[in-house]
């Protein structure tokens, strides 16, 4: 009997309903040129073991998506572990321990020591639901102290995939542009190592968790063409991650980049770029 109720409570859940996203756009499969319902979408991801999306760090539609997609998946089948590009390895003691407490914190971002440079009214949805379901929140990112010292001096980074001309040349162009053209020229070779580590971390901590996973990260770090995918195979994988690029409508995200685009809607944004000339004086 006991058998029967959990076999009826399992082919409930299976059969749940997937609510409407928060955010209208377009869903394309990257592959076929297809366009999808978001329902569409979710049952295509929850196929692979390993999923990539791609965000615009300040895009408050991306991050309810991310939301949304966690709680979507979760409906179809168990989620094995998820992904942060905004945790370091010095964080992951301080996650475990809120996973694990009865009582969560008042002050959870001071007790996760989380990261100014990400905005907590943007990232904090997602931790709080993820810091409460039984799957792990991992770290993937490298910790500040690994950062300085890749930039002192950058290490050897194996593998031919993530080491081909054509993708640091890739790298190179979005670090300058990142930084509006103004970085000189002598600091992007250590720009560069501490882009591909980060990525190199990623894939290592990516291909070590729990699966069905997840990994919530910046768009080149997710594309497939030069980030984390690459790294992946790299390290011996046969067969990349899936991906899926949340980006503005207005934006062109190309096949070799991922698997499908969600295109959400424009959302006017500050000068970053003038601002960060008239702070250098220049």
């Amino acid at each position: 009997m006991r058998g029967i109720l959990l076999l009826a409570v399992l082919l409930l859940s299976a059969c749940q309903h997937v609510s409407a996203p928060p955010v209208t756009g377009q869903i394309i499969d990257l592959r076929t040129g297809q366009s999808l319902t978001a329902s569409e979408l979710v049952a295509r991801l929850a196929k692979p073991s390993r999923v990539i999306v791609g965000e615009q760090h300040d895009n408050r539609d991306h991050h309810e998506l991310q939301l949304w997609l966690l709680k979507a998946l979760g409906q179809r089948r168990p989620q094995g572990s998820l992904l942060l590009e905004m945790l370091t390895p010095d964080q992951q003691l301080r996650v475990d321990d809120v996973r694990h407490t009865s009582t969560p914190p008042i002050d959870l971002p001071g007790a996760l020591a989380w990261q100014q440079g990400w905005d907590w009214d943007l990232y904090g949805p997602i931790v709080r639901f993820a810091l409460g379901q039984p799957y792990p929140l991992l770290a993937a990112n490298l910790s500040n102290g690994e950062v300085r010292a890749f930039y002192t001096e950058p290490p050897a980074l194996s593998g031919s995939r993530s080491n081909a001309p054509s993708v640091k040349h890739e790298l190179l162009e979005q670090i300058s542009g990142s930084h509006c053209g103004l970085l000189p020229k002598s600091k992007m070779p250590a720009m560069l190592a501490v882009q591909q580590q980060r990525d190199r971390r990623m894939a290592e901590r990516l291909r070590a968790a729990p699966t069905p996973s997840l990994l919530f990260a910046g768009a080149y770090h997710a594309r497939k063409d030069v980030g984390v995918p690459l790294h992946i195979l790299d390290l011996g994988e046969p067969e990349a991650p899936t991906v899926l690029m949340l980006a503005q409508q207005g934006s062109e995200v190309a096949p070799a980049m991922a698997d499908y685009v969600w295109y959400t809607p424009a959302t006017p944004t500050p000068d970053y770029c003038e601002e960060m000339r008239k702070q250098m004086g220049k």
